[in-house]
């Protein structure tokens, strides 16, 4: 049994409703505060790791808002919590530098373990324990976990559709330099060597104005805007395609299609040398996990994903077997 309450979010006080809270869990049955900052991205990395720990049994989860930085801090102070209806947490987990304050008042008030999902910006040693992307060049430790990019909520599914594949496009980013006409014509040459593949395209918020219509139409290539996806579309493209193409400052959407299990190819773009973004993306590419446009062209082929990423099922293990030791 799995239940999720989400608060609203919003800065004032809200009396949470009514729950129906679990018996008092172990370590297979917790209760997961989620604390949420509003950005999508981070909300999804964190529902990526609760729903991974609560795949091994029962449990709840709730999803609750970041307080004001000002107003945690009193909270933490007076050793008071807004939402103290809910049933105490066992973790608490935030992305952003903005749940952090949140996170500690909670714990400081409610009880629990404050898990960490990024390089805070406050001590590490003020968090039981935290899980950073490697491209953020911490050093793992005892309560520090370093994984393969930010987590996610797609997990591998089988078999894959060979005839379908899924095109995602991002946008201008301090890491690559963004260039319409280069990402088209690349597009156009993946139509041309794939006739037997059908292409689902999706731009992002990033994507600049006007990029859709550069592109040429196309019997085999459906464009799909942003704006007119349901919040699940993504995942549910991720699960069937075999093929996907993504520009490279959107590092997320290459993990997550490392991690549906699809073969993966990033287009070419110029770096930033001093990117850490594109320092993960050419980590990928010495491992073999993902395909450079170039690199495609030369040979005709993807690198095979025969062992999808599964990174927050590892992470939720790590923590489930850290809490049966502390």
């Amino acid at each position: 049994k799995i239940i999720i309450r989400i608060a609203p979010l919003s800065s004032s006080v809200s009396t949470p409703g009514s729950v129906n809270p679990l018996p008092s869990p172990g370590v297979a049955r917790p209760i997961i505060w989620i604390v949420n900052d509003g950005k999508p991205g981070h909300l999804n990395q964190s529902m990526g790791l609760a729903e991974a720990l609560l795949r091994a049994g029962s449990g709840s989860l709730h999803v609750i808002p970041a307080l004001a930085r000002w107003r945690a801090g009193l909270m933490w102070l007076f050793k008071y919590f807004p939402h103290s209806t809910l049933p105490p947490p066992d973790l608490i987990l935030g992305a952003g530098h903005a749940t952090h304050l949140t996170m500690l008042a909670a714990r400081r008030a409610q009880g629990g373990r404050a898990v960490v999902m990024m390089k805070p910006s406050l001590p590490r040693r003020w968090f039981d324990l935290c899980i950073v992307p490697e491209h953020d060049n911490i050093a793992p430790d005892a309560r520090t976990l370093v994984t393969q990019g930010a987590l996610n909520r797609v997990r591998a599914s089988h078999p894959r559709e060979p005839d379908r594949g899924l095109i995602l496009i991002g946008g201008a980013s301090p890491h690559f330099e963004w260039n319409n006409e280069a990402i088209a014509l690349q597009i156009q040459s993946i139509l041309a060597n794939t006739p037997d593949v059908q292409w689902t395209l999706a731009d992002s918020r990033r994507t600049p104005t006007g990029f859709m219509a550069k592109l040429s139409p196309h019997p085999r290539l459906h464009c799909v805007p942003h704006t007119t996806t349901a919040p699940d579309w993504l995942r549910d493209q991720l699960a069937h395609a075999a093929t996907v193409w993504v520009t490279p400052d959107s590092a997320s959407m290459v993990y997550e299609a490392l991690t549906a299990g699809a073969e993966v190819g990033v287009f070419d773009l110029p770096v930033n040398p001093r990117s850490r973004v594109g320092w993960a993306i050419a980590r990928l590419v010495d491992q073999q996990r993902i395909t450079r446009f170039i690199s495609w062209c030369a040979h005709g082929k993807l690198h095979s994903n025969l062992q999808p990423l599964a990174e927050a099922d590892r992470c939720a293990q790590w923590i489930l077997a850290w809490l049966k030791q502390n």
